[in-house]
């Protein structure tokens, strides 16, 4: 009798201090769900996708996009994660990647802005011919032109996180170009409005299309010659599928095109202040400034490859790219007529680009 009388004030006693452990873990548990609700935004993550058209192993992912997203996982503490998704591994085309962006299906995107002609004519002025003297400048001043202006225009449905430029851009063939005259009856990919009716002036066929379409147009015979800048030829092995190159002697290039990194703008605002100023720290002007010069960098390596490979190289002197200016210039006129029948001074876009671009290569 004693001997189960001593047994069950145990037994009471170990159910009551198990009642009061899960009592206490009840109470902490509310506690901690209740402080976890009320934590400041500051402390939520935030995984974020993007998309682009390139390869990974392209400069542009492997070397500008991969390291801007790292600073900003390192900024936040590893609170804002940054997928990529290359080559549109999530679907869709080029032209498609603004609107998935603006849409939500996807968080930021990367492309290039003439992959859907006619939709941001404020931003062809910097793909006028031989408007690009400094591409790094020339990034510089889109940049500014972007904020002061574009934004609110061209690109109210999104996010604009950084806005640059590719180097001189310069025509791949397979027969060669020496003079001004070379170029008629060539059918050569452009990559945007701009620089295709820049083709079609200087009397080739123009055919837009992706960059990464080139090599089965050039493999089928559909095209004999693009224009691309040295820096991406590697990624799509140009130097194998062509072997004669044309550059342009002088301070302008004879093209560039604009490149642009959008953010959907309902999950941009959506973020926390802090993590909000952390993303504008890494972007705007100083990554506009970053990659263009990256890129351009980039040049000499996809150069040095054509070299390799034994391609001819043709460099057309002062004279020659006098006459290709004077060719290009009813590009220019046209594109003043088209801005100013929409509402838009292109003129005075052209004379504000011109400005900054000089300012900013002082």
């Amino acid at each position: 009798m004693d001997t189960y009388h001593i047994d069950k004030r145990q037994l009471g006693g170990n159910m009551k201090r198990r009642t009061l452990l899960s009592l206490a873990a009840s109470t902490a548990l509310s506690i901690g769900l209740t402080a976890a609700a009320t934590l400041p935004a500051a402390a939520q993550e935030v995984t974020l996708r993007l998309h682009q058209f390139l390869p990974p192993v392209a400069t542009v992912p492997k070397q500008i996009l991969v390291p801007w997203a790292e600073s900003i996982t390192e900024a936040s503490d590893g609170r804002i994660v940054i997928e990529h998704f290359d080559g549109m591994s999530l679907g869709g085309r080029p032209p498609e990647l603004m609107d998935q962006a603006q849409d939500g299906v996807v968080d930021i995107s990367m492309t290039l802005t003439g992959y859907t002609p006619g939709r941001f004519p404020r931003t062809e002025v910097f793909e006028l011919p031989f408007m690009m003297t400094d591409p790094v400048a020339t990034a510089l001043a889109f940049q500014q032109m972007v904020e002061e202006d574009f934004q609110d225009n061209e690109y109210k449905n999104v996010k604009v996180l950084g806005a640059w430029v590719h180097g001189p851009g310069l025509i791949h063939t397979k027969d060669g170009v020496y003079k001004l005259e070379d170029m008629q009856g060539k059918q050569v990919r452009g990559p945007t409005r701009v620089i295709n009716d820049l083709l079609k002036e200087t009397g080739a066929t123009p055919v837009g299309m992706p960059l990464p379409a080139i090599p089965e147009a050039l493999s089928k015979g559909v095209i004999n010659g693009t224009v691309i800048p040295w820096e991406v030829t590697p990624s799509i092995k140009l130097a194998e599928l062509v072997d004669k190159h044309t550059e342009f002697a002088g301070d302008a290039a004879l093209y560039t095109a604009t490149i642009i990194l959008v953010m959907n703008k309902a999950k941009y605002d959506s973020l926390p202040d802090d993590l909000r100023a952390i993303i504008d720290e890494k972007s705007g002007a100083a990554l506009a400034g970053m990659a263009t010069k990256i890129m351009v960098e980039n040049d000499k390596p996809g150069r040095d490859i054509a070299v390799a490979a034994g391609n001819e190289i043709t460099v057309l002197d002062e004279a020659e790219v006098a006459r290709w200016k004077e060719a290009s210039q009813p590009v220019i006129d046209r594109w003043v007529a088209q801005m100013n029948d929409n509402g838009i001074d292109g003129q005075a876009l052209i004379d504000r680009a011109q400005e900054l671009i000089a300012e900013k290569s002082m």
